[in-house]
């Protein structure tokens, strides 16, 4: 039997021999490799980018909105009617184990108005907890104190697109902008978040203290309600298991009845960030499925190419088994030739998804975050495919007769 390494030596000099051919016939290799890492970098990019949007709200969030009310008979949906009290937050993180913080909260909107410069934008009134929970620093200025609360002091920490378009390159810092017409000091603002998982803007907010926001801004006639409890569990696991005990202290402290409805609504952000991830990955398994099918094309090339290079070689083969070379040597080189072309091809394919991966997202709006393993796995499956595809081949080829093959013209 021929060593391996002289195999190696003649299956790399035929290919040399017919450059042009080899490099066409790697062409669906590259093709392959490189869509398969393009479109997987996409598939990953689309998973980071939701985690990192999810990971902004805060992590292992239960949201709880008050109920709906009607009016004229149509429903008006979750949060149209105060069933929420402050209390509520504070006997959830008192009486439930799992849950780590509770923070009430009040949403409204309105306009602001500092000189000249106007916005609409959200208001949000609440307390200490909700950044907590966030997770969420000021970029400078400071949180609110116990006496803000208490004594519902009218002090604003602003979103960073609130800040730039009140105040521009102006520190915004003791300035007094009017929030729905009530002046009120800014105290400080927070750092740039962006949008978040359903899409809303983060830095578009402005934030004031809950008992400012329920006595001075909403006008409300109930004003210990709030329209949305924020809680944090301390495992993602604990959202599930927690939400069952919520709902038995809340319609105990609602003084429901067996045959009354909640009159709120618990929303499990674990699970439908879990549900987002799934999306996503069956999303880069369906690109990179589809991206794999040429890479198959490519295989069934090399094999096209390799039966044309066995009837143009038949001679020489048979003059390599007069020689002394066994079916096994002859099923080998082409076994060789195919495998070298497929991982020539897929080096190639890997550099040009590399580049690829990086000149995407400049191009477009696709994120796109490259692997290893997303590197690893398209090389290694082209190499596959050129075993596969050059199978058939080496087989015809290693089954010529001898003395038919040296009469072959």
């Amino acid at each position: 039997m021929i060593e391996a390494k002289t195999i190696f030596k003649i299956s790399a000099r035929a290919i040399e021999a017919n450059k042009m051919r080899s490099v066409l016939t790697s062409l669906g290799i590259i093709i392959g490799v490189a869509a398969v890492i393009i479109m997987l970098a996409i598939g990953n990019g689309a998973q980071i980018s939701l985690q990192n949007e999810m990971r902004s709200m805060g992590t292992n969030l239960v949201m709880i909105r008050s109920g709906s009310s009607t009016s004229g008979g149509a429903r008006m949906g979750h949060g149209s009617q105060p069933t929420l009290k402050n209390g509520d937050a504070d006997a959830i993180q008192e009486k439930i184990s799992s849950v780590h913080l509770a923070v009430p909260v009040v949403n409204d909107s309105g306009q602001i108005v500092y000189g000249n410069a106007n916005w609409a934008t959200n208001i949000v009134g609440t307390d200490n907890r909700y950044f907590e929970i966030k997770e969420w620093d000021l970029a400078y200025g400071r949180f609110f104190s116990e006496n803000d609360i208490r004594s519902a002091n009218k002090v604003v920490i602003l979103g960073q697109t609130v800040a730039k378009e009140l105040f521009g390159d102006i520190d915004p810092l003791g300035k007094t902008i009017r929030v729905k017409g009530i002046p009120f000091v800014v105290i400080g603002a927070l750092t740039a978040r962006g949008q978040s998982g359903p899409g809303q803007n983060q830095d578009d907010m402005i934030y004031i203290p809950l008992s400012t926001a329920q006595k001075k801004v909403s006008g409300s006639q109930f004003p210990d309600m709030v329209n949305l409890l924020m809680l944090q569990t301390y495992t993602p696991e604990d959202t599930y298991t927690s939400q069952d005990e919520i709902s038995v202290l809340l319609r105990q402290r609602h003084n429901l009845g067996i045959n009354k409805d909640d009159d709120f609504t618990i929303m499990n952000l674990t699970q439908f960030m879990e549900m987002m991830q799934n999306s996503t990955q069956i999303m880069t398994i369906l690109l990179g499925s589809i991206a794999s099918i040429s890479l198959l094309v490519g295989g069934i090339g090399i094999m096209n190419i390799m039966l044309v290079s066995v009837t143009e070689r038949t001679r020489e083969i048979g003059i390599r088994m007069a020689i002394g070379a066994k079916r096994w040597d002859i099923r080998l080189q082409f076994l060789m030739e195919a495998l070298i072309l497929s991982l020539i091809g897929g080096l190639i394919g890997v550099a040009i998804g590399i580049i690829g991966v990086y000149i995407l997202p400049i191009l477009t709006s696709f994120p796109a975050t490259l692997s290893t393993f997303y590197v690893v796995l398209p090389f290694s499956f082209s190499g596959f495919v050129g075993l596969i595809f050059g199978f058939f081949p080496a087989y015809k080829a290693s089954l010529l007769n001898p003395i038919n093959a040296l009469r072959y013209e």
